[in-house]
């Protein structure tokens, strides 16, 4: 979309238990070809062949529902993630009202967009943001959020090489939705004293919601701006143990002595391969994710990709901005 260029999609998730489109990859197709105003084929549940033909991008106000297809608590972050590049690149702002899951497994909460996604994207000069109005936990969604999207012209960059300071704290947030507040604060007790005892200073507040559609918890924690973590609840798994995911996640990154976190490097590969500049960064290591987000990018921009696989594992993209030559 963001380069206006026609694509065809074959053999999609083939070898999945459930292969081709779901609903949560349906919604996203249907909502970039609103936007675009594109002409579309194959685009129906099961389909695993996809083709997309985009117009320009159109700035605007949208509202999205992933459950109009069918009930599914789809995840709104993933699919916001979706709209943003074409969306910042349209030259106008658009304001998003997007339903489905807000905290479900397999996709970024709310708070790491918040959090950690968005910081790193507001240092290359693309501005957003998002207001979470209403929990949507798996498998009953229900949730809402709220996003503004400003327009962004690519510039410098992303470079983050060095591990950060330890001194800074780690924030976080212990929440419930329709279960007692006391599992919230179980789960904020256990983080904190384990990254105490590991020399972290945190700051975990807590936070009950009984207006969600269904009931969930989370611990999410979050480092310097660059790195999250996060463990979702579920029925038979103490607080303890859940606390003791996210924590042992954000203890890794530290000892890996990177600069941001696995996710993040592989979510920013597509907005720095549109930057003007150079950008080189560290992660804890170069996951299957990462290695196909830079395939996907290399398919569309001619942008160089280096992956080393060091510890910590390096990033490096390098274009000459060619990315924002978009035909008119």
């Amino acid at each position: 979309m963001a380069l206006r260029r026609p694509l065809a999609l074959t053999r999609i998730r083939v070898r999945r238990p459930k292969p081709g489109l779901q609903p949560q990859h349906l919604t996203v197709v249907r909502a970039l070809a609103t936007i675009a105003d594109a002409a579309v084929s194959g685009d129906a549940l099961g389909s695993t062949e996809l083709s997309f033909v985009p117009r320009a991008a159109r700035p605007g106000e949208y509202r999205i529902d992933v459950a109009a297809t069918t009930p599914s608590a789809g995840s709104v972050t993933l699919l916001f993630q979706a709209l943003l590049l074409p969306l910042a690149l349209a030259g106008a702002p658009s304001h998003l009202v997007l339903r489905g899951g807000t905290h479900v497994p397999w996709s970024p909460v709310v708070p790491y967009l918040t959090h950690v996604f968005l910081p790193a994207l507001a240092s290359i000069g693309l501005h957003a943001d998002i207001t979470l109005r209403r929990w949507g936990w798996y498998p009953a969604g229900g949730g809402e959020i709220e996003a503004r999207i400003e327009p962004w012209t690519p510039g410098a960059g992303f470079v983050a090489t060095s591990p950060v300071d330890d001194d800074e704290k780690v924030v976080g947030l212990s929440a419930v939705s329709r279960l007692p507040l006391s599992i919230a604060e179980r789960q904020r007790r256990r983080a904190e004293e384990r990254l105490r005892v590991a020399g972290v200073a945190p700051d975990i507040a807590v936070e009950s919601d009984e207006e969600a559609r269904g009931p969930g918890t989370l611990l999410f924690l979050a480092a310097h701006g660059r790195a999250g973590f996060s463990a979702l609840g579920r029925r038979g798994v103490p607080a303890e143990r859940v606390a003791d995911t996210a924590v042992d996640a954000l203890l890794g990154w530290r000892a890996s002595g990177a600069a941001i976190d696995a996710h993040l490097a592989d979510q920013l590969v597509p907005f720095v391969a549109f930057a003007t500049g150079g950008s080189r960064y560290t992660c804890p290591e170069v996951t299957s994710h990462l290695l196909t987000v830079a395939w996907v990018v290399r398919q569309f921009l001619p942008v160089h990709i280096a992956l080393a696989g060091d510890r910590p594992a390096r990033v490096d993209v390098t274009g000459d901005g060619v990315g924002r030559r978009r035909p008119t």
